[in-house]
């Protein structure tokens, strides 16, 4: 079991006597399209932290995942109901704290599992990852976040992520039909068509949310071309990604 909450405290004070990593995975309640839930950030955060941690587990490296935040920055689906916003400062100090909590306990290092994407949000986490080594509460702690957003690691994943029009598209429908299939309407998204919109272009075009950008039911790219193969696939790369950080950070 990686998940720390269902630990009992005296597991949680073994491992952390013998050297203990922690991953905390982040995602969003938010929009997205009208076939995925609005918990898919979280379960893709989930089945990214979870699979890297049983990595470094079967490594012979302790780590734990911790539980996940649900809330952050989600200003482009404000339009839809359902999608709960926080604000940047509200959003940054949250994660700052949670990385300073774990500090504290003694995980080291404590990293990041990011799965939404909005840039506002990537901001909070970089300010977070920042505030949270600059703090004497860290106590020497490395924090750790591979931004998936960056192109070196961008590069790594689907040719409809690096495109840009990827919300709840092919490739996260895919993670989502990896890990929790019965959270998909088949029926809704075997039936939509192609959104070839990018959001990167859209944003640096200066629209504001999803409906400016031109996706009126929450969605860009092909979630009709998602299978839960790609999905297996797409998680094995970014474990792999999370893995790699925490070893190099010691």
């Amino acid at each position: 079991m990686t998940d720390l909450a269902k630990l009992r405290w005296t597991e949680a004070e073994v491992l952390l006597r013998r050297g203990c990593a922690a991953i905390l995975p982040v995602g969003s309640t938010e929009a997205h399209g009208p076939h995925l839930p609005l918990d898919t950030d979280v379960t893709i955060a989930l089945g990214m932290a979870r699979r890297a941690a049983a990595a470094l587990t079967h490594k012979g490296r302790a780590c734990v995942v911790l539980p996940p935040l649900a809330y952050a920055v989600t200003d482009f689906a404000a339009p839809f109901a359902g999608t709960l916003s926080l604000p940047a400062a509200t959003a940054t100090a949250l994660v700052r704290d949670v990385l300073l909590a774990a500090a504290a306990r003694g995980f080291r290092p404590v990293a990041l599992a990011n799965a939404h994407l909005e840039p506002a949000h990537v901001a909070t986490l970089r300010a977070a990852v920042e505030a949270a080594a600059a703090s004497p509460a860290s106590r020497g702690a490395p924090f750790v976040f591979p931004d998936v957003t960056r192109r070196r690691l961008a590069e790594r994943l689907t040719e409809e992520f690096r495109s840009g029009a990827c919300h709840a598209g092919q490739y996260e429908g895919s993670l989502v039909l990896a890990d929790d299939p019965g959270s998909v309407d088949e029926t809704v998204r075997r039936a939509l068509p192609p959104v070839e919109i990018s959001l990167v272009d859209a944003i640096a075009a200066g629209k504001s949310d999803f409906v400016q950008a031109g996706g009126r039911q929450a969605y860009f790219g092909r979630p009709a071309a998602a299978s839960a193969e790609e999905g297996r696939a797409s998680f094995e790369a970014l474990s792999a990604l999370l893995v790699e950080a925490i070893e190099a950070a010691g």
